[in-house]
């Protein structure tokens, strides 16, 4: 595997990966470069499979042959593999299943949020669709503008079944995301990140998608200020942490996590929780949709064969931990709801 001296990437500001992964190569000090756009691969480069935001670009093909990758979870890991020092990803093995729950529940529930503010308010989605636009080509004439717009903007809100998003469902998402930004508030106020005086995977996966909620979309912005302006400048500091010097005790103990994370755990089964044990049922079953309980509603969308996955990925995290291990993450997992994904 040939690493190359320089990172390259492509990605727009209204991805919250794209902001997710810049936020880590900013960080961890990795040189990179990024070709913005929404979707659109630069001339000579390979097609992924699937056009997604961000998509790296790494030698891995025959000499050295770039291969497009796509999935951020999985790159965040290759590059601690790749590059020393400054560590997101915490020592401690309960710890660190626990930065992986937190960095799934952001990129996989946080999002549901992020979609839905973004398409079912008309404020939120007169703002986004233009945005979206001039993101992507910002010489774009006016009137090809508005028109791209109210065409892109047709196909998401019609889209929002995919996430569970609609009139029922509507007050559980919102609600679901009020209560983290108070949370959030509150485990920021301790020592300034998610698990403790340095920045983790999991700050990072909950800042990309608040790069958006608590900037770009009008409603979930205000929702932010009323709640927490700790967290709306949060996530202004989170942009780039080049600055900041990690120590290697800056990790929350056992007994601070055990402690500091009890509210976000709990927030994490009363939502996330649920929705990923009846997917991971419905993708096993072979069916198409789902239906389940979140927050006291009734909750029906299509599954999603990838979220199945990642249930799965982090109950062979959990199992493949020793019996000491996992007694430690249980522990902190008790009484929140979360134990049910791991029962």
């Amino acid at each position: 595997m040939t690493q190359l001296a320089r990172l390259e990437l492509t990605g727009a500001p209204g991805s919250p990966y794209t902001r997710k992964m810049l936020g880590v190569l900013r960080y961890r000090h990795i040189p990179h470069s990024i070709f913005w756009g929404n979707g659109n691969i630069p001339e000579g480069y390979p097609e992924p499979k699937v056009r997604l935001l961000p998509t790296f670009f790494f030698p891995d093909g025959e000499d050295g042959a770039l291969v497009p990758v796509t999935d951020s979870t999985p790159i965040i890991r290759r590059l601690e593999q790749e590059h020393s020092g400054r560590s997101v990803i915490p020592t401690d093995p309960g710890l660190r299943f626990i930065n992986d729950l937190i960095e799934d529940y952001a990129d996989e529930w946080l999002t549901k949020a992020m979609f839905h503010f973004r398409w079912a308010h008309e404020a939120d989605w007169e703002n986004a669709g233009p945005l979206l636009v001039y993101w992507g080509m910002n010489t774009a004439p006016q009137e090809m503008a508005e028109q791209f717009s109210a065409q892109f903007t047709k196909r998401q809100i019609d889209r929002l079944y995919v996430v569970g998003s609609n009139e029922i469902t509507a007050e559980t998402i919102e609600g679901s995301y009020t209560r983290l930004i108070g949370i959030l508030d509150e485990l920021i106020a301790r020592k300034g990140f998610v698990l403790g005086a340095r920045p983790s995977s999991a700050d990072f996966a909950l800042f990309g998608q608040l790069t958006q909620l608590t900037v770009v979309e009008p409603t979930s912005t205000a929702i932010t200020r009323n709640v927490s302006q700790r967290v709306r400048a949060w996530v202004d500091l989170m942009e780039d942490l080049s600055g900041v010097a990690p120590g290697d005790d800056d990790w929350f103990s056992a007994e601070e996590a055990q402690e500091a994370l009890a509210p976000l755990l709990a927030e994490i089964g009363r939502t996330y929780g649920p929705a990923m044990i009846a997917n991971a049922k419905a993708v096993m079953a072979g069916e198409t949709t789902f239906d389940t309980e979140i927050d006291g509603r009734p909750w029906t969308q299509p599954t999603f064969k990838y979220q199945a996955k990642c249930l799965q990925w982090l109950r062979e995290a959990h199992t493949a931990m020793s019996d000491n291990e996992r007694g430690a993450v249980d522990a902190m997992l008790a009484g929140s709801d979360c134990e049910q994904l791991f029962a």
